[in-house]
């Protein structure tokens, strides 16, 4: 028996010191986890039982269990390394075989998947034709690289303050104001641009002159002003327009300065090529359909053939299918220095991609040379009722088990889940320290178990040489 106890003995030591020997080996593996060996005694049964005072029978290897506590979060260089700060695991697939990792090594292969560094593709929730993010389809995610298609502007939104102190520019007295030119700044009182784009991505300058009319034989006096807009200093409706026409609009304040109405030169809600809504004051442009004068908007270009007189032809583009649609509300007109408060308008030009950001809620961004960006998806996380059922299976992953329930998925900073850090890496979990002194401990257990098996053969050999 004595021989069968030391045995038990030195294997156990030897499970120990192979568990602790690869914990020390893997104190520099990203996501690892480190192991423990658990042993547990072992006492003869027989018919009877043993009584109150049995022999043991030895030692076994009860479990090798992995202590899932957290590894410090070591930062890097690459944007797409992923770290989990907290509970949760990394889901993959490599064709359709799930595994679950806590190693954030990620980057993209060639067709633009997220892969960590075995090729297994990042499992996450993924975005439709037009970007919108599709939360419970999980599928393998993809970093979409090619350019981002331009967009015309088909909304304008701008809140700007005009001075109450402003006279109409010329003599104020008379009935008659200086004609409006644009090239003239003693025509209008203040005046403001922002840029547009066409169908194409191609930029338009729209700017827009405010002239104040405080004649008395308008109604409104004090309160009125008349904004002029033109499209690249041109005639939105027709580039080739000698007189370089602008669209013209009546914009009335009331008297605590708050915007009032907006209406066309004669008083109306509609003219050729635009309307305006009289409830909410939003004019909508219309955008051209044809490249015809008259029909709305024309996107304009220089003309190099030199044939048109005024320099300037349709750039065969078109504006937004939804039109432009103004809304000035929260204008208003104070006793302080014109300025534009807020604007802002949904078109883009063309824009390569030039960088990605992870956010902590798993959320990735692409950003674009346009200066806009798009979401290309976002990272789930899995959580099991029992971690330490999971299944390793090498290359820092595990695989579900039965014991391990089914997963849980998540994203990042929802329920127990933990958060991601970007560009950054979970180090290991081993501490060297405790893991060599338990090197040491494992060491002097095999000895002690080798004298055991010593002591026990000297006993027999005593026995063997009896007469």
């Amino acid at each position: 028996m004595g021989f069968n106890i030391g045995l038990s003995g030195l294997r156990a030591a030897t499970s120990d010191l192979n568990v602790t020997g690869n914990n020390i080996a893997n104190a520099g593996t990203a996501g690892f986890k480190q192991s423990r060996a658990e042993f547990a005694d072992v006492y003869a049964a027989s018919v009877l039982g043993s009584g109150s005072n049995p022999q043991g029978s030895g030692v076994l290897l009860g479990d090798v269990s992995q202590l899932f506590n957290q590894g410090n979060i070591n930062y890097t260089q690459n944007s797409l390394d992923l770290a989990i700060n907290g509970n949760g695991f990394f889901q993959t697939s490599n064709n359709g075989e799930i595994s679950y990792t806590r190693a954030g090594y990620f980057g993209t292969d060639r067709d633009g998947y997220m892969v960590n560094n075995f090729g297994y593709r990042l499992q996450g929730y993924t975005v439709d034709a037009n970007g919108n993010l599709q939360n419970g389809v999980v599928d393998d995610l993809r970093i979409q690289t090619a350019s981002q298609q331009p967009q015309a502007t088909s909304s304008i939104t701008q809140v700007f303050n005009l001075n109450s102190t402003n006279v109409r520019p010329g003599n104020a007295g008379t009935s008659a104001a200086p004609t409006f030119d644009p090239s003239d700044p003693l025509t209008y009182n203040s005046s403001t641009s922002l840029n547009i784009y066409d169908s194409q991505g191609n930029s338009h300058v729209m700017t827009q002159y405010f002239v104040k009319d405080d004649a008395t034989a308008v109604s409104g006096g004090q309160n009125t002003w008349v904004m002029h807009v033109l499209i690249d200093g041109l005639n939105p409706l027709d580039p080739q327009d000698a007189a370089n026409t602008p669209m013209s609009f009546n914009v009335a304040f009331d008297t605590s300065g708050q915007l009032s109405t907006i209406t066309d030169t004669v008083g109306g809600t509609a003219g050729t090529g635009y309307s305006i809504d009289p409830l909410t004051n939003e004019i909508t442009f219309l955008s051209d359909t044809t490249g015809a004068a008259g029909d709305g908007w024309i996107p304009a270009t220089v003309d190099t053939t030199g044939a048109s007189p005024t320099g300037f032809v349709w750039n065969g583009a078109l504006g937004s299918t939804d039109n432009i649609t103004f809304d000035p509300r929260g204008t208003t007109q104070n006793a302080s220095a014109f300025s534009v408060s807020s604007v802002s308008q949904n078109g883009f030009t063309t824009g390569q991609l030039s960088g990605l950001e992870i956010d902590d809620t798993g959320v990735i961004f692409a950003r674009y040379t346009n200066g806009q960006s798009t979401v290309q998806g976002q990272v789930i996380l899995a959580s099991f009722a029992n971690m330490q059922g999971l299944t390793p299976v090498g290359k820092t992953a595990w695989v579900q088990s039965f014991a391990s329930g089914e997963p849980v998925i998540g994203t990042p900073r929802t329920g127990t889940l933990g958060a991601l850090q970007s560009g950054a890496l979970e180090d290991s979990n081993v501490e060297l320290s405790d893991q060599l002194v338990n090197l040491i401990v494992a060491q002097r257990n095999y000895q002690a178990n080798a004298k055991t098996i010593e002591t026990e053969s000297a006993i027999t050999q005593t026995i063997i040489n009896l007469r």
